[in-house]
């Protein structure tokens, strides 16, 4: 097989790639589901979820997470919902938090506007709007004694019931007081810090009564899924969307019929978390203290849920204990997330299922990263990083080119054996094959550069769909945000030029009209194909195509005179 076809092979292998998870994500798109009327009705459906406490024989229900304990339960006093419900707003530098002591209700990126519209509002990733309904909840479940559960129990600790990080201050908290009647007293503290999205949640049990109290602390997530409109030129639906975890390894499942696939998760772990991710941002519960815990998955009338469950927690009379969690809302952002210090968190930045693309992706952002905080530019940084990857790749690149030009040099005399052979193709490509024994040409040379660089660039293309980091960045000019498509198709135009011209500098032996014609129309099929990506991977092609069009042009200037075509015999 010559390399014209193997080029062909692998370029139509990506486009039939890229269409098929394009046909999957449209399969997959999830149905709409039963929106809550209103932000109340929204927070009373959700009570089948977790109750504040779990009656007996309520282990038949795999949405009900069942303490140990095997002691009889007792019944709490039923206090409606919204009595209880005090709501608290709390703001700092990069968030705008709405608290009830049980949920967060509402967060709102200050940082990140929904568009680059002056006076655009922010992102708000929690929310009570209908359709919308997306909240971290966190309560306590006991067997044994009464317990504040997600809904009901909390109330405010002070008058205030708006707090503000003041200028000079770097920590604000907003505490919340649970009062059982057996002499439990549970507060639960909130703690935003400046320039920070992980939210200390701090749990203090303080047993004043006259017997032990037991209970387990859940901390879920829970969402409508989001309706996503699907599309080339939609960046945001290309992004993973649904639940993650870790169990010791890092899991995920994608939102829609499947989401309970393979049933609902059940997992006993150490040192994990659970968390729901969507284009760009996210929201996790990261438990503290390195505790067994158990992680379930589950997909309510509400939507979809994803939970941890703790170990239980017993509190002598007289004695305190303690339930501590972070709370992350906020943006992908690759610098907080490590800050983190959590096993498996990274991976929030979802660049692939598959863990070899996943390395990849990480490390390209590492260097694009760097080659960022030297330019201060994330689209010069981009051709920064196809001249690094070109300098890497350069001893590949330089024996595909030369091969070519070895190829170019002794074309007349193939087209001698084309003319001599006729339609014979089966002696053609016999002698063809001899001629590149006896020359030491190897056909395949100039395919190993293309196999390598397929990975580079199917891990960037997630690298750019997925950080945040880039979103809404600009370049020059016309492109001001390099995660969304090329508003006058600049760029994929200058793309099938470049295509187009490096198509003309290689050689194609023996091909046929059919063949010809097929690599005639692939930079216009690509050009077409390149017109919806992300502007900056569109960037990176030029500029890798561009600069590969450069080498080969003066390695065919320097390797590919033409060979002497032989004298037909007398």
């Amino acid at each position: 097989m010559n390399q014209t076809r193997v080029f062909l092979i692998l370029a139509w292998l990506m486009v039939a790639m890229l269409l098929w998870m394009e046909w999957g994500k449209e399969k997959a798109a999830p149905p709409t589901p039963p929106a809550p009327t209103t932000a109340l009705d929204a927070a009373t459906a959700v009570p089948d979820a977790v109750p504040a406490a779990a009656p007996a024989g309520a282990g038949a229900d795999a949405s009900v997470p069942m303490p140990t304990a095997a002691a009889a339960p007792v019944a709490e006093a039923a206090v409606p919902a919204a009595a209880t419900a005090a709501r608290v707003s709390v703001t700092t530098d990069v968030l705008r938090l709405v608290l009830d002591g049980g949920s967060v209700l509402q967060a709102d990126l200050l940082q990140f506007p929904q568009s680059r519209d002056p006076g655009s509002a922010p992102v708000r990733l929690f929310s009570q709007a209908p359709g919308e309904f997306y909240a971290a909840q966190s309560g306590w479940v006991s067997t044994a004694a009464s317990a504040p559960s997600h809904q009901s129990g909390f109330v405010p600790a002070g008058p205030e019931r708006e707090y503000a990080l003041a200028p000079g201050q770097d920590t604000v908290a907003v505490p919340f007081v649970w009062q059982g009647e057996d002499g439990v007293r549970i507060t639960r503290t909130y703690t935003l810090t400046r320039g920070g999205y992980a939210v200390q949640v701090r749990d203090e049990i303080a047993n004043d009564g006259a017997t032990p109290w037991q209970g387990q602390v859940y901390r879920q997530l829970i969402r409508t899924p989001p309706q996503i409109k699907r599309g080339y030129t939609r960046p945001e639906s290309f992004s993973f969307n649904g639940a993650a975890w870790y169990d010791g390894s890092y899991q995920r499942r994608k939102f829609g019929e499947d989401y309970l696939e393979d049933g609902k998760v059940d997992q006993q772990t150490a040192n994990g978390w659970v968390a729901m991710l969507q284009h760009h941002f996210f929201s996790a519960w990261i438990p503290e203290g390195g505790q067994p815990a158990t992680i379930s998955l589950d997909a309510p009338a509400s939507g979809a849920l994803v939970r941890e469950l703790g170990a239980p927690l017993q509190v002598a009379p007289g004695a305190t204990g303690t339930a501590s969690a972070r709370l992350y809302v906020g943006p992908k952002l690759v610098s907080q997330i490590r800050a983190q210090a959590v096993p498996g968190l990274e991976r929030a930045v979802d660049y692939s299922q598959f863990s070899i693309l996943a390395i990849l992706g990480e490390g390209l952002f590492w260097v694009l990263g760097h080659l960022f905080g030297l330019i201060g530019n994330w689209g010069w940084a981009i051709i920064g990083l196809v001249l690094l990857v070109k300098l890497v790749m350069y001893p590949l690149s330089a024996a595909q080119y030369k091969s070519f030009a070895k190829m170019r040099k002794f074309q007349p005399r193939i087209q001698q054996l084309k003319e001599r052979y006729g339609d014979d193709k089966q002696k053609f490509q016999v002698a063809m094959m001899e001629l590149y024994k006896k020359e030491k040409i190897n056909p395949m040379g100039g395919c190993l550069p293309i196999v390598v660089q397929m990975p580079v660039f199917l891990a960037l293309y997630w690298v750019l769909v997925e950080s945040v980091e880039l979103r809404h960045a600009p370049w020059v000019g016309w492109i001001q945000d390099l995660t969304a498509r090329d508003p006058y198709f600049i760029l994929p135009v200058i793309n099938v030029a470049v295509m187009w011209f490096t198509q003309k500098l290689q050689p194609a032996p023996g091909m046929d009209p059919m063949q010809q014609r097929m690599m005639q129309f692939m930079p216009v099929a690509f050009g077409v194909m390149m017109a919806f990506f992300p502007a900056g991977l569109v960037l990176y092609w030029v500029t890798n195509g561009a600069l590969g069009l450069l080498q080969q042009w003066w390695m065919m200037k320097r390797h590919g005179e033409p060979a002497p075509r032989p004298t037909p015999a007398k």
